[in-house]
Parts: C-alpha cells; structure tokens; sequence
C-alpha cells in the first residue's frame, strides 16, 4: 500500500469515511489522528496533533484561537496548521511531509481516489472524472445544508425544515434519476461519488434520532417517504453499505436505519 494522506478530525467522523472507504478499495494507506468532538479543545491542532498537557492550556499560549464553525470556545492551533488549513476547520489531511494541506471532506476524497491505483475510482477518463466532480459539488451543496439542519433541530424552524426538504428533494431526485440508468451513480462502476453519497446520506439519516423534537415542533421527517420516493437511492445506500470496503469502516452505524 502507498502512504498519501495524514487526517486529523474528529471521531468518529462519516466526512473521514469516505476517505477510508476509498483508501481500502483503492489500497492507499491513511493514517487518522483524533479524539471525540467535545475533546478536541484539549488537543493541539497540527500536521503533528497530540493531546496537551493540562499546563500548557493558559491563556498565554501561542497556539491559542476562539473556536468559530463547530467548535465554541478556546482552541489550539499552531501557526504551521494555520498556513496549511486556513479555514482552521476539521478534517485536515495532510501530505505525508506535512507541507501541503487539505481541506474539505471531498478533497480529501479525490486526494485518495488520485493516489490510488484503482482504474474506475475517480473515473476512466478527463471527462469521467469531471463528471464525478459534478456528483461531488452537488453532494457538497447538500452536506452542507444537512449540517446546518442537524446542528439547528433543536430549534427547527418553518423555514429551515423547507429549506433542507427542497435540498433534499432536489439532491435525491439527481441521484434516483442517476441510478435508474446506471448500476452505480457515474457509470457501471463504483467511483467516490457513490462513496461520497452513502457517507453523507447516511449522516443526514440521523435525522430519525430526533424523530420526537421534530414531530413535536409540528414537522415531519424529511425522509419519512424515502423507500417509495426514491427507492434506489435507498437501496444503493444500503446495498453500498454491506460491502466489506464499506461496512469495515462504517460498522453498525445504519444498523439502527435497517431496523425501521
């Protein structure tokens, strides 16, 4: 196998899925570095990520940031990790020296796919290949909202349950139109545009732990009618998710979704 990438995130993280998945199909090996969400205030962000000593988190540090996106209160980055991942956000991959970082779960995908020697990962030619870029950025678009969703269920409002049902409405209709015509989303074969959707479709489904909040602010689960409105999609999901590539990486974790 040939060493590419170095992530540190939090974890478990399905935006790091993704790389390992394509990581075992593509035999590339990525080493991961990282601690549960609420932790990571007591690491030290960098290419070198360890968890600090409880003295050298004071106010004078060097490394000391406000968290922004995700993360409230102090943080510790270091100026290397800064240069590298400007947006100062998680997951941060790496190369294997350290001098060049990068960001955004999908980035991190293609790295992967690129350092792979796998014929279909990131398609079997230029066009191919943008095609799946096209798979990629409209994944993006949805992930996106779909976080911000998540993050704001507790407070869901009319506009934000809208908003996310036509993101939603308009991301699976593109995907159940996709496999009606193709085995997998791009083509006869599995490329990281199939990984990319099951990771993050399967985050969005976690929707359905929060079927009580939802239901008592007046709404209905988004995805309450997937089965009938996009029977593929679903399928593809679950069908994605049994293959050893997949299933080593993501355990039980739709285990709760097959039982419904």
């Amino acid at each position: 196998m040939s060493s590419v990438l170095k992530i540190f995130s939090y974890l478990p993280n399905p935006r790091v899925w993704k790389s390992l998945i394509a990581a075992n199909i593509g035999g590339v090996e990525v080493e991961i570095v990282g601690d549960k969400p609420g932790n990571l205030n007591s690491w030290l962000w960098d290419f070198d990520a360890r968890e600090l000593l409880e003295e050298e988190k004071t106010e004078d540090s060097p490394h000391l940031r406000k968290g922004k996106r995700g993360f409230a209160g102090a943080l510790y980055k270091t100026d290397d990790f800064l240069k590298s991942h400007p947006f100062g956000t998680v997951p941060a991959a790496f190369s294997p020296d350290g001098e060049i970082g990068v960001f955004e779960s999908n980035s991190i995908l293609r790295s992967i796919a690129r350092s792979s020697k796998h014929e279909t990962l990131y398609g079997r030619n230029d066009f191919e290949a943008s095609r799946i870029d096209s798979y990629l950025d409209a994944n993006l678009v949805f992930a996106r909202e779909a976080q911000v969703y998540l993050l704001e269920i507790e407070h869901l409002t009319k506009e934000g349950h809208s908003r996310m049902t036509s993101t939603y409405e308009f991301y699976l209709s593109g995907i159940e139109t996709s496999l009606s015509r193709n085995k997998f989303i791009v083509s006869d074969c599995l490329s990281i545009a199939d990984i990319s959707y099951v990771c993050d479709f399967a985050q969005f489904l976690r929707e359905g732990h929060y079927l009580e909040t939802i239901t008592q602010k007046g709404f209905e689960l988004i995805s309450d009618n997937l089965s009938q409105e996009y029977p593929l999609a679903l399928k593809h999901l679950l069908d994605l998710s049994e293959y050893e590539e997949f299933s080593s990486v993501m355990g039980s974790y739709l285990n709760w979704y097959k039982r419904n």
